[in-house]
């Protein structure tokens, strides 16, 4: 009988079985690739359930130890505003997960209430608040507190800023920029209501305890300083206060931390047969994307080759005419191209690490819920 913790030699042996055994060419194409034929792509649905290969003793089901073996991100492309990288090794459903979490539940400041004093302009009260809504905002949403309707208004859970433009009679239209919003770290300057007497403290729509320039690193504002507001004219004005605070994108499309955030399965193009000649030609003027190209053999011989796979936009012209049955366009299943573009509040791969620790705090509140 082995002793306590250490394996049978019957156990090891299958382990050792179970790792040389190997699904037959088709079938292991069918579970890691999506074929895309020149009419439709095949073997588009997944195999997740752990029995499916058991006929032939391949054991399909989902650990912890297979996923930490597997996951791979290579960081392809970075700059300030967009990122591209390669999630290797998980299913549709986890990349998918992601994208939904950037779009919707990472949190970012965004204005939500205009106190407007005055607008002369020919733009509404209502148009001219949405638009301020959507510029993006340089701040930190880490660094803030949720608003609820009974909380008031202080230097953790709101940022003021003010605009005050105008356009004098007899001069020139002016262009309104998204720059001339002016940071308040005090608080509103605007009063709710006359003082009753001469020494009492004006009351505001904030409740600043301290300035905002004191707990934090650096000064707020907008991200982009060219966005157009609005247009005035020889004695129109705009005076208002915005207040921003901190929300999610599945409230309001102001909120979504990103552009957009996309992927796509990695394409693999593999040659059946070798294709030659005026044929090769042919081939490479087909593809929009230049994803082939000629490979000089000597003594006048031609053959294309796969130059840049990762281009394809599977456009499937290659696999059309004469020589698309000796060329097979694939997608690798668990190979994910992702792009992440940020609106400017937080730089991409801050917003998917983010997104990580929002889909961590999920999955720990489904384990919790469920013990």
């Amino acid at each position: 009988m082995p002793k306590k913790g250490s394996k049978s030699k019957k156990a090891v042996d299958d382990v050792a079985d179970q790792q040389e055994k190997k699904l037959p060419d088709y079938l292991e194409l069918q579970r890691t690739h999506v074929v895309c034929n020149a009419d439709a792509p095949i073997h588009t649905q997944g195999y997740q359930y752990s029995g499916t290969f058991a006929a032939v003793g391949i054991d399909n089901s989902v650990s912890v130890e297979k996923f930490c073996k597997n996951f791979k991100i290579d960081i392809k492309r970075l700059t300030e505003d967009d990122m591209e990288f390669d999630m290797i090794g998980v299913d549709a459903s986890i990349a998918n997960a992601f994208r939904r979490i950037l779009i919707a539940e990472v949190p970012t400041m965004a204005i939500e209430k205009i106190f407007m004093a005055d607008n002369t302009s020919v733009i509404a009260d209502e148009v001219l608040s949405h638009r301020l809504g959507l510029i993006p905002l340089d701040a930190d949403p880490r660094l803030f507190d949720y608003i609820s309707e009974n909380d008031v208004p202080n230097e953790r859970n709101t940022i003021v800023f003010k605009l005050h433009v105008s356009c004098e009679k007899g001069s020139q239209r002016i262009t309104v920029k998204s720059g001339e919003l002016e940071w308040l770290p005090e608080g509103s300057q605007l009063s709710m209501a006359s003082p009753a007497q001469s020494g009492d403290k004006q009351k505001t729509f904030t409740s600043f305890s301290q300035s905002q320039k004191e707990i934090l690193e650096k000064p707020l504002g907008v991200k982009f300083k060219d966005i157009t507001i609005a247009r005035l004219g020889p004695g129109q004005a705009i005076e208002l206060e915005a207040h921003a605070v901190k929300g999610v994108g599945k409230v309001h499309a102001k909120w979504s931390p990103v552009a957009t955030a996309w992927y796509r399965m990695l394409p693999e193009v593999v040659f059946l047969e070798q294709i030659e000649g005026d044929e090769a030609e042919e081939l490479v003027k087909k593809c929009p994307v230049n994803v082939f190209d000629i490979e000089d053999l000597g003594n006048g011989g031609k053959r294309a080759v796969v130059a840049k796979p990762r281009a394809c936009t599977l456009c499937r012209e290659c696999v059309r005419g004469p020589s698309g049955g000796k060329i097979q366009l694939r997608r690798v299943r668990d190979h994910f191209i992702y792009t992440i573009e940020s609106t400017g509040a937080l730089p991409p791969e801050v917003l998917f690490t983010e997104a990580v620790k929002i889909l961590e705090e999920k999955c720990e509140r489904v384990i919790s819920e469920l013990s």
